[in-house]
């Protein structure tokens, strides 16, 4: 099965050509069979007309003018004619298959001592004998004289009928294969978190009704995770109004409560917080926000400084960027989110460098944590989606990083968690902008 090409074009398209040489290889023959018999036919009639006629001019002929006969008859028809060697041997010759058709027949007409051979004294011809007053004599009829029992005229053009047959059948498979292969695509942008556009609905009916049928797919998941994205924005908002009136009342018993448990109430308000935040970015993916072409560099380090106010230095290796083609608010909560996500699983040492390769804009995000399985690294992008034991033990709503890859995928990009050489994680974005 290796050796089957792996898409289905090539595949089918493999498929019809074997059909179409088998059923040309069969044609052949059944032509070879069927046009044997006659073919053997009419060049024995060819054949015995020229012995006939040859034997009968030699007849006619005075003796003494024979020699200046057969000398014009080599000439004009180069038909030559030779005396037997007394006790003469034939060797056994390879024939084609439709000599001893050929033979029957001559013998038939002219004698059954009639001999028929291809080859005789190292002279490719046809050969036939025949007598004169008892006397032997062989004929040599040039193969064009008779013709070819088998002409390349015929290969070449079932050569030519087999590949414009190959092009016809490469053509239709295309054309049933392309809707396939824009469903594989739109399929490939859906794993990816993206919205496909609806595929075109044509070809044969079986792929119609595929095409309506993811057409319908693709809008249920995308009224599906609007209507997730709504309630979580919902749920999120009405929880923030209670978590501050929480927070004030807290910071107002300051005087009747214990400072350590009132600094813990604060904290864990905070985290709660801060995971309302991450449900509302997860809600916003930025699909609606504009495109502007900007320097990526300058959003960077404008969020290191705002990391290095809260005393969280961010160490940055910035390689020139050309302007590129971006969603502003989007492109900061992925850099800040992979940030934040360092800073909370390392406590410190957190870099982030920026290069170009090729046509891609790589960010990578380098801590010196604990790192993850790399069996763990394409599980942790989907959302809510956490290791079994944290890295520090901290707690999350494993949002950030599906944040981040759903963001990259808006910006035709992918994430990658790569373990970081002498220990720790990089986190690598690849942005395909222009």
């Amino acid at each position: 099965m290796r050796l089957l090409p792996r898409t289905l074009l090539w595949r089918t398209v493999l498929l019809l050509a074997l059909l179409l040489i088998i059923s040309q290889i069969a044609w052949f023959q059944i032509f070879r069979v069927t046009e044997r018999e006659p073919r053997a036919k009419q060049l024995s009639r060819q054949i015995i007309s020229v012995v006939n006629l040859t034997r009968a001019a030699l007849i006619s002929v005075e003796p003494s003018k024979r020699r200046d006969f057969l000398l014009q008859l080599n000439k004009e028809e180069g038909i030559r004619i030779y005396p037997a060697e007394p006790d003469e041997q034939i060797k056994k010759q390879r024939e084609l298959p439709i000599m001893p058709l050929i033979r029957q027949e001559i013998r038939l007409h002219l004698g059954a001592d009639t001999e028929l051979v291809t080859e005789r004294e190292d002279f490719q011809a046809t050969w036939v004998s025949f007598y004169i007053d008892n006397y032997k004599y062989w004929v040599a009829i040039p193969r064009a004289q008779v013709g070819k029992p088998l002409t390349w005229q015929w290969i070449g053009w079932a050569a030519l009928a087999l590949l414009l047959s190959l092009a016809g059948a490469y053509w239709i498979v295309s054309l049933i294969n392309r809707p396939l292969r824009q469903l594989a695509e739109a399929a490939h942008e859906i794993g990816k978190g993206a919205a496909p556009i609806p595929i075109q609905e044509y070809g044969p009916s079986e792929i119609r009704t595929l095409s309506r049928a993811f057409n319908h797919m693709n809008q249920d998941l995308q009224r599906l995770n609007k209507d997730r994205a709504l309630l979580l924005a919902g749920v999120s908002h009405d929880l923030r109004t209670p978590l501050s009136r929480l927070r004030l009342a807290v910071e107002m018993i300051e005087q009747y409560a214990d400072p350590a448990i009132q600094q813990g109430m604060v904290a864990d308000i905070e985290d709660m917080d801060a995971i309302i935040r991450q449900f509302l970015d997860f809600a916003k993916d930025g699909e609606n926000e504009t495109l502007q072409h900007g320097d990526l560099n300058a959003l960077i380090t404008e969020i290191c400084m705002k990391f290095a106010q809260r005393d969280q230095a961010v160490t940055c290796q910035l390689s020139v960027l050309p302007s590129l083609a971006f969603r502003p608010m989007a492109m900061q909560r992925l850099v800040s989110n992979l940030i934040d996500n360092a800073f909370h699983y390392a406590g410190s040492h957190v870099e982030i460098h920026t290069r170009q390769e090729n046509r891609l804009t790589i960010i990578s995000v380098l801590d010196r944590g604990p790192g993850i399985p790399e069996t763990e690294a394409e599980r942790l992008l989907q959302p809510f989606t956490r290791l079994d034991s944290s890295r520090t033990g901290k707690i999350g709503s494993g949002l950030g990083l599906a944040i981040v890859a759903r963001i990259a995928a808006l910006h035709h990009g992918h994430v990658q968690l790569l373990p970081r050489t002498g220990g720790g994680l990089e986190a690598r974005v690849e942005l395909r902008l222009i």
